[in-house]
């Protein structure tokens, strides 16, 4: 896969970091969420109208078909801005789903929508007992005429509260598949409780109590839940680490701009070696999380399963650990600046040690590489 910017690839990322630059500013994500609010909707209609949203969705529904590179171009500017809105849960992970396992009629109802921006649909996998092993979901779903009851409890689902519908997975009655259904938000017997995060975003606990949905709303077949369900999560992941990778490179920038201000001794503090070799120490983990991120958009077109998931799992480790260790730092040679809300280095660290706990933490892909190479 060339990772090298194509000529139109370039041009979007050049107008993603113009419009987060000039419109999309740290003063205005910080107003939005401490009101609460995840979702702008005169941003995401502007993410909307230049492509962000129907990136991978195919032309066919009225997005632009591309692949993982532009992906991976698109969600590291994202990074670099610290964006709130939904782009990854549903641009990207529920776009993902509905392409590979919808019906023809689920694709012509919601992949335009999620195109245009019109609607959002994010995954409810998690649940309070399951941490992230979606095969031990316990939310149910019966047979009911032509249709299902679904009941259970779904917990931390991503922007939740802003989404228009759920893929939301849930064990058939009397057997042991694991399905996947698209939850419409006005579902009658659905209850949604939103909560911010620590990194300025939002989440939702979701209580479905007999919801009833036509057979129409399961997504590919009952025994496909989990398989399309990781479809997403493998986009989602891969997201993510280039997310991450732009979050690191901004922060680099932010710290090194305050040590050539920032006086000691009469002296800028970049001039004093040993602050100078923290910074490199931060350059080759941002550098290694960027080639990370690489191989997790490779990923994405790897026809081995196993491989597929070795690849993910040791990117999204080595992302969450650069992360860390470039937030650490970054708070530390800010000194007691680093420490408030003054600046805008707190919130680059709080979305970089979010990310090692999102679609898996760095316990659970270690697990998962070594059963993978174990086998």
């Amino acid at each position: 896969m060339d990772f090298t910017y194509s000529e139109e690839q370039q041009m979007l990322a050049d107008s993603l970091r113009r419009f987060i630059d000039t419109e999309y500013t740290f003063e205005a994500r910080r107003k939005s969420a401490r009101q609460g609010e995840s979702l702008d909707r005169g941003v995401w209609n502007k993410l909307a109208e230049m492509g962000v949203l129907g990136l991978t969705v195919p032309a066919d529904f009225g997005g632009f078909g591309e692949g993982p590179a532009s992906q991976l171009v698109v969600q590291r500017e994202l990074g670099r801005g610290l964006v709130l809105e939904p782009v990854t849960p549903s641009g990207v992970m529920a776009a993902a789903i509905l392409n590979a396992y919808g019906s023809d009629a689920q694709k012509q109802e919601w992949l335009p929508a999620i195109a245009s921006g019109e609607r959002i649909v994010t995954l409810a996998y998690l649940e309070p007992t399951t941490r992230y092993r979606p095969e031990s979901a316990r939310a149910s779903a019966e047979r009911s005429g032509d249709g299902y009851v679904i009941s259970g409890t779904k917990s931390v689902v991503w922007h939740g509260a802003a989404a228009d519908a759920y893929l939301l997975t849930a064990r058939v009655s009397g057997s042991n598949e694991i399905a996947l259904f698209l939850v419409p938000r006005d579902s009658k017997g659905l209850a949604v409780t939103a909560y911010p995060t620590i990194d300025g975003l939002r989440a939702a606990d979701l209580s479905l109590q007999n919801v009833a949905v036509p057979a129409s709303a399961l997504v590919g077949q009952a025994a496909d839940g989990l398989a399309a369900l990781g479809v997403g999560l493998e986009h989602g992941i891969a997201a993510l680490c280039a997310e991450g990778a732009g979050a690191m490179e901004k922060l680099i920038q932010i710290t090194g701009e305050y040590l050539g201000t920032r006086q000691q001794f009469g002296k800028p503090l970049a001039s004093f070696q040993a602050l100078q070799h923290r910074m490199a120490d931060m350059l080759v983990q941002k550098e290694l999380a960027l080639s990370m991120a690489y191989v997790a958009a490779q990923a994405l077109d790897e026809t081995d399963p196993a491989a597929r998931r070795r690849m993910l799992s040791a990117a999204k480790v080595t992302v969450a650990r650069a992360g860390r260790f470039v937030g650490q730092q970054a708070v530390q040679l800010h000194g007691g600046m680093g420490m408030t809300d003054e600046l805008s280095v707190g919130d680059y660290f709080k979305r970089l040690t979010m990310l090692d706990q999102l679609l898996g933490d760095s316990d659970y892909h270690l697990q998962r590489f070594g059963e993978v190479m174990e086998a």
